[in-house]
Order: structure tokens, then sequence, then C-alpha cells
């Protein structure tokens, strides 16, 4: 059941004030609970003020000091107060060391430096109070009541493994803004107020909300995701993509007037979402602490980056072009393939271009590429049998259709019952492509969908790049890629049925299967490296296709080739890329680093994607054609 909070920011001193407006809005809202989330207390260093007003306001803090601990102001339901960037005042000391449970007066409870807490309403509360002071002694801190924490404090927390809310009154996680569009203006927060202790904390625990204090500043980070995993949460499986939000409180009667309340409702037995919300950026939060500027990060890649990163198989198709065997001791030189946070397609790495990403399903998602080969305004002089000319495409290619786990290939994704959900996932992208294709273009262009798939690799993927229909119909295309391959010395294609291979028959559309399909589908992967590629035509093609220049109208065709690939020969891995490029008269745009384009570019072609994908994805409400 859902419960209504409200937080607060920084009081201040001014407790009847803030304690009387929060009465009212109680009244109204029924809150559970509320949090303040800054100083409930004034700086005693501000009291002595030499204006009148400053003397005015001293006395009336002090004022509501006695009347708060007199019983005198109402506090209409359970309030936790934390320590911030104020000490607490003598009197609140005394009054809390002969209290055992923190209860400072009726309904006000505090916090403490390192605190985790489980509401009435099964809400989990983690806090982390005071600034961090690097000369602290190693180890947590033994006073309380001192505005000051150390990052053993952050660390020590990390034991509750999980939370609904997460306060760190007077900090931030360092590296919090990457990936946001929210401006934060000036100096308004000080460098020493984002740490990366409380970065790991954050990541550590994935809190729906995450709320700090900034006096003179509301900021409202957009919600970020963070990846699915194998480990638990309190002893019960963590499925789904945890949504935090990161809220940073003004104080009250601030003079920029900016908010410095915030209300919402929470159900802590609430499940994930299993598909990631719009709006909703992946987690700029990194486990490491070593942070690098979000001007400096790198995207995804093209295909050939992607493999050749960090493998030996180094691109070399500017040689003679005849494979090369490997040097017997290569294998000592070699770098460990990178985990998730370090890969480039998988969703928990902090450096993902997320900006890319254009439709994320339960077990895979789909995206746009760095340095597409066409995109809206390149112009195609593709070799063709027919003197029509395919229309531009609306949008980048290719696409990207990526696994959620992360394995080189398919086949070594390690539990059967992922592998299968995953593979079963990335065919339903594939006929989803072609049929959004058929539609909005008119039957001029058919598809190519290729997947290099390799032991040595880092994680696997598929390539779908539209082609016009009349090369594929006409066989063009399928003679490009065996031309290619006997000039590469790499041996000879062998046909598969379309429906037995990994990427299906590419005309289903819905999402059922039968427990055979699914069976077949994971038998239809390659057993070692291989080259698979599959060509789909339309229903309707539009150009001529008989002897006396009539158009005709043919079915959907599909054929696959495999090809296998010896390990320990060198292959490049930008083989597909080259020939298409051919085919299509790009071939300028081979390697896809001269096709760079800026972020800028990059996001507004995946945007303009997702408008053309929009009826036929099946992972959005109303999608999926």
């Amino acid at each position: 059941m859902a419960s209504k909070i409200i937080v607060i920011g920084g009081v201040e001193g001014h407790i009847r004030s803030v304690f009387t407006k929060l009465s009212t809005l109680h009244s109204k809202n029924n809150f559970a609970l509320a949090i303040i989330a800054g100083d409930l207390f004034s700086d005693p260093a501000g009291a002595t003020g030499e204006e009148a007003q400053d003397t005015q306001d001293s006395s009336a803090t002090q004022n509501d000091l006695d009347d708060l601990l007199n019983g005198h102001i109402d506090i209409p339901l359970p309030t936790y107060f934390s320590l911030c960037r104020h000490p607490l005042p003598p009197r609140i000391i005394e009054k809390l060391n002969h209290s055992e449970s923190g209860e400072l007066a009726p309904n006000l409870f505090f916090l403490g430096k390192r605190t985790t807490i489980k509401t009435s309403e099964g809400i989990k509360l983690v806090a982390l109070g005071g600034q961090l002071d690097t000369n602290l002694a190693v180890g947590t801190s033994k006073d309380t009541s001192t505005p000051f924490c150390s990052a053993s404090d952050a660390d020590a927390l990390q034991s509750a493994k999980s939370a609904d809310i997460l306060v760190t009154s007077a900090l931030w996680p360092e590296g919090i803004r990457r990936r946001s569009k929210v401006e934060v203006p000036g100096n308004a927060v000080p460098a020493s107020q984002y740490q990366q202790c409380v970065a790991e904390l954050a990541a550590t625990l994935k809190p729906r909300y995450h709320f700090s204090t900034s006096p003179q500043l509301f900021y409202e980070r957009e919600p970020f995701f963070h990846s699915p995993s194998e480990e638990t949460k309190d002893g019960e499986d963590e499925k789904g993509y945890r949504v935090t939000r990161f809220i940073s409180l003004a104080s009250f009667d601030n003079p920029q007037k900016q908010k410095w309340i915030y209300a919402f409702s929470l159900d802590p037995s609430a499940s994930n979402p299993i598909t990631v919300p719009d709006g909703v950026t992946a987690s700029p939060l990194s486990s490491s602490a070593t942070t690098v500027n979000n001007s400096n990060r790198n995207g995804l890649p093209s295909q050939n980056q992607s493999f050749s990163r960090f493998s030996q198989d180094t691109p070399n198709h500017h040689d003679t072009g005849h494979p090369r065997k490997r040097r017997k001791h290569d294998h000592k030189d070699r770098r460990p393939p990178p985990g998730p946070s370090e890969c480039f397609f998988c969703l928990s790495n902090p450096n993902l271009a997320t900006h890319l990403v254009v439709s994320i399903g339960t077990d895979a998602y789909l995206t746009t590429s760095k340095g597409p080969l066409t995109t809206p305004s390149t112009p195609i002089s593709a070799t063709s049998p027919s003197q029509d000319q395919p229309a531009l495409l609306p949008f980048p290619a290719p696409i990207l259709i990526i696994p959620l786990p992360h394995s080189a290939t398919l086949s070594s994704i390690p539990e059967s019952a992922q592998r299968t959900s995953t593979l079963t996932e990335m065919r339903r992208y594939v006929p989803a492509l072609n049929a959004m294709l058929e539609e909005k273009l008119k039957g001029v262009w058919g598809t190519v969908t290729l997947e290099v798939s390799r032991k040595a690799a880092v994680h696997a993927h598929w390539q779908w790049m539209p082609m016009p229909a009349a090369q594929i119909a006409s066989g063009l295309v399928e003679a490009g890629f065996k031309v290619e391959a006997e000039t590469d010395g790499l041996g000879t294609f062998q046909e598969i049925e379309s429906g037995s291979s990994q990427f299906g028959p590419g005309i289903k559309t819905d999402a059922s299967m039968t427990e055979a399909e699914e069976e077949e589908a994971t038998t239809s992967l390659p057993e070692g490296d291989a080259l698979t590629i599959a060509f789909w035509s339309p229903a309707t093609p539009a150009f001529s296709h008989s002897a006396d220049n009539t158009k005709q109208q043919q079915p959907h065709t599909s054929k696959t080739l495999r090809l296998p690939l010896d390990q320990h020969t060198r292959f490049d891995h930008a083989f597909g890329r080259r020939v298409l490029a051919k085919l299509l008269g790009l071939e300028k745009r081979t390697n896809w680093r001269d096709c760079a384009q800026n972020e800028q570019e990059e996001t507004a072609e995946a945007e303009g994607f997702k408008r053309v994908f929009e009826g036929w994805d099946f992972t959005v409400e109303g999608g999926g054609g």
C-alpha cells in the first residue's frame, strides 16, 4: 500500500513556522511521516548578528527552541530530523543523551549520523548525517552530534544493502549531474559537496528516493535506472529496473524562493518496472573512485570497435585481404575481457551513451550506432537491377539489437531459461523492424540482419540494416557477401533454413511461442565461431521483376547464410559494413570513425527513429504493430 511522505529541506531554526505549515498540509493529505533533510536548528555562529534584525531573529529562534523542548509546538505526525551542516545546540544534545529512542519531543525523532530504520509502513530509511571531513580518524565516527562524517560512515551504511529512501543531508553523490540536462547555476553547490563515497553508497542501496539539501537551490535530477542484477533485496529476488529519484531541497524562507518542501507517495512493496520508463537515464553513479567528465565519455561503438577494442582481432582490411595466423604466444599479451561495468553494450556501464538507446525490452534493447553507415541525409547511389532508386531512410542505420545479459555469444548465456527468453525477444525485434520498414517505406527496402558470433568477443549483438529490396531480390547483396568472403580467403557460406537460424523467420510479429519454437530457437545458435546473415524482402517490392517490365506482387522472401570462422584466423569485424557500403556506393563511409556525429546530431536521429518505430515497439503500451 502506498504511503504519502513529505520531505523538508533546512528549517534553520524557523521551527514554529515550518511545523504550522506542516500541520496544515497534513490535515489535507494525511501523510504517513515527514523527514527534515536539512538543519532543524539555526547556525549558532549566526546567532549574534550586529543588526537589530539579527537580534530579533535570534530571539525568535530561541523562543521556538524553548517551546519545542517544553512541548508547546504541535508535531502532528512522526517526523525524522537529520544532522546536516550545523552542530546541535547544547540543550538538544543534553535532551537526546537522556532519550534511548532518539525522541526529542513527541513525534520528533533524531536520525543521527548513521541510521537505518524501517517504519511501521514498511519503508526502509537510511540516513548519513553531516559534511565529509577527510581529517577524521580512520573508522566510523563516535560523536553522533557534530555535523561531520567520514567516508567510513558511508561505507558502513552499505551493509543495509537496500533502501526505499536515502538521506545524505549535506552531501551529493559524485557524478550525479552526468547524463543530466538539468542545470545547476554557478557555484550553488560547492565542489566539496560532491563525494564518491556517497555515490558508492547510493549505487549499492539503489534507493527509490535520495534526498539532500542545498540551502539556496532546489534541484531535481531526471530519474535514473540501475541495471537488473542477481543480487537480492532483503532476501528476495530483485527483478526489473530499480529507479532512483535524486532531489536536493532548499532551506525554508530562502531569498531565492527555491522549493524547500517535497511530497510524494511510496509503496515499498511495489515491483520494479520491467522496462525502463520514459524520461529515465542510465545511472550516473560510478563504483570507481575515478570519474570522467561527461564531455570525454565514449559512446556505443559500431560493430568493428565493439569487438576490436578488447581483442587481438584488430581489423586490418587494408592489407592483402588474406587471413593471417596468430602467433603462437599472442595470448600472453592479451588484456582480460571487460566486465559489465566496462562493456560498451552493458546498461550498467556508467559510460554508456544512453541517448542512442531507442527501445528497451525485458531481455534485449535497440540502439542506433556510432558513425552510422546511412543517415536521413546520406545520398545513396546503389547498384540496382532496376531504375527505381529507394527513398532516403528517415533514420540512421544500422540499428543494433543487443541482449541485456553480458555474454560473448548468445549460446554462452549461462542459464537456459534466460538464454531462451533473450533470444526470443531479440527474434521479436527483427520482424517488428521489418514490418515497420515495409509499412513506412512501401516495400522498396528489404533488410540484412547479421551477427558475428565469436567466443573471444565481448558482448553479443546483431546488426539490422535496410538495403534496397531490388538488390536483395536479385541476389546482388548475397553475391556481394560471397565474393568478399572469397577475396578475403574466409571460406564458403552455407545456406541454412531461415526459420531455423538464430534470427527466426523474420515475419512473425506476435509475442507467443510454442515450447517447440522456443526449443528450436536455442538450438539454432551456431555451435562455433560464425558469421550469420539473413536477407529479407518485403511482400510487395516496388520494382520491375519480370521480363515484360511489369511490376508484380511478391510474397515475403527470406534467406539465411552462415560462414564458419576459424578461431585462429584474423577476421575483419568491419566485413559486413564493408560489403554493404560498396553495394550502396558509400565506400567513403566504410570506417565508422569517418562518419562520427556530435551528441546533438545523434540524439536528434535517435529520437527520429523512435517516432518512426513507435507503432511497432512492443516494449511500450500500444506498440507492437
